[in-house]
């Protein structure tokens, strides 16, 4: 048990101390004019359609599971876009944007270079369902920094906004 709590104590410090550049800026200040940081999101541009709790969870110290939650979002409205409801994960990825029968498209696909981008875009979010998402919903202490966790947050944006630009959401 004394394992246990030592091992927890050295990852409550890490978090701590990675976590102290982001606590030192309060970043919902009233007062625009001051020279103070923007909120690690802002600086990022994370995509403002994700839930409030993905931000919430990210502040609280909790990246991983801020991840975890922007990547549940994106499948959710891929399944909604794509009205494929029996699928999940990498599969649903692989069939909602399949080149050959995409559900969705993220361009004409009528030229290679188009067909070459969406096979492209359907191997990166299959590929962040299975390498991201679901690692997070299935491990327990990945250790995710919170800059890595703003990395896979600023992909999450990326693809919701690729989403946006296709005219799918």
């Amino acid at each position: 048990m004394s394992r246990a709590l030592d091992r927890f104590e050295r990852l409550a410090r890490s978090t701590r101390a990675e976590l102290a550049p982001y606590e030192s800026t309060p970043y919902n200040h009233a007062d625009n004019s001051s020279q103070e940081e923007p909120h690690p999101f802002d600086a990022r541009n994370i995509h403002p359609d994700l839930p409030n709790r993905v931000r919430d969870l990210f502040d609280d110290g909790y990246g991983e599971q801020s991840v975890f939650e922007a990547f549940k979002f994106i499948e959710k409205e891929v399944k909604r876009i794509s009205k494929l409801q029996n699928k999940t994960g990498y599969a649903l990825m692989m069939d909602a944007f399949n080149e050959n029968n995409a559900k969705i498209k993220l361009n004409h696909l009528a030229t290679e270079s188009e067909i070459d981008e969406q096979r492209g875009y359907k191997s990166i979010f299959a590929g962040a369902a299975a390498g991201i998402r679901n690692p997070r919903g299935h491990e327990i202490d990945i250790g995710d920094t919170p800059d890595e966790a703003l990395d896979y947050l600023a992909l999450a944006s990326l693809l919701l906004r690729r989403l946006d630009s296709a005219g799918a959401r």
